[in-house]
């Protein structure tokens, strides 16, 4: 369901990590145009803007790709998107391999962005380290001089996401309960807040 923009803190709750997608409703490349678009408004370190991105949607590529991902490394069956599951675009961001120390904050930046823009949408991202960069930048047609610090998995979301209290193990690992509803422990706000200055 999309969520609505007006409250910021609904729209964080409910963007969270999707790794389910409804794979017969795919995204199409004016939607990954419009999520990019909302990206490259964001700040940028000196505003220098060195990143871009690649956009794939259905076909070859988008198949080849989703196997060069790995998913969820924390779930020790069911992972990864099965078939009818898997995502219908991703979004590879590609950023100068040297000159550009500040790049990965913007890399940062913008998947977040995405993210929390595809979710007004009702649509899931999963933002995704793992990634066999060897094999994806000649997928991709990547400039040699620039590589693939993330990539972004796409789609109208699927499964159900919650938050949850940190265990007190203090174990950080998310999980998915019977129903098939995927948890993610987050620490408190009393743990995170370490010195306060001022009223």
């Amino acid at each position: 369901m999309p969520v609505s923009p007006s409250d910021f803190h609904e729209l964080v709750l409910a963007a969270r990590t999707c790794r389910r997608f409804v794979e017969d409703e795919p995204l199409t490349m004016d939607d990954l145009d419009w999520l990019v678009d909302c990206a490259r408004l964001t700040p940028s370190a000196r505003n220098a803007q060195v990143l871009r991105f690649i956009l794939v949607t259905k076909g070859q590529v988008l198949d080849e790709l989703f196997k060069l991902t790995r998913w969820a490394g924390a779930l020790k069956e069911g992972g990864t998107p099965k078939p009818g599951e898997r995502p219908t675009a991703f979004i590879a961001i590609l950023a100068p391999k040297e000159g550009a120390p500040l790049a990965p904050y913007d890399a940062g930046i913008a998947s977040e962005t995405i993210q929390l823009a595809a979710a007004t949408r009702g649509w899931g991202c999963c933002i995704i380290y793992s990634v066999n960069r060897k094999d994806a930048a000649p997928l991709l047609k990547v400039p040699a001089d620039m590589d693939i610090p993330l990539a972004l998995g796409l789609g109208v979301a699927k499964e159900e996401r919650a938050i949850a209290e940190m265990p007190a193990d203090g174990s950080f690992n998310y999980w998915r309960d019977a129903q098939g509803v995927h948890h993610v422990p987050k620490r408190g706000l009393a743990e995170l807040v370490i010195g306060r200055f001022g009223a």
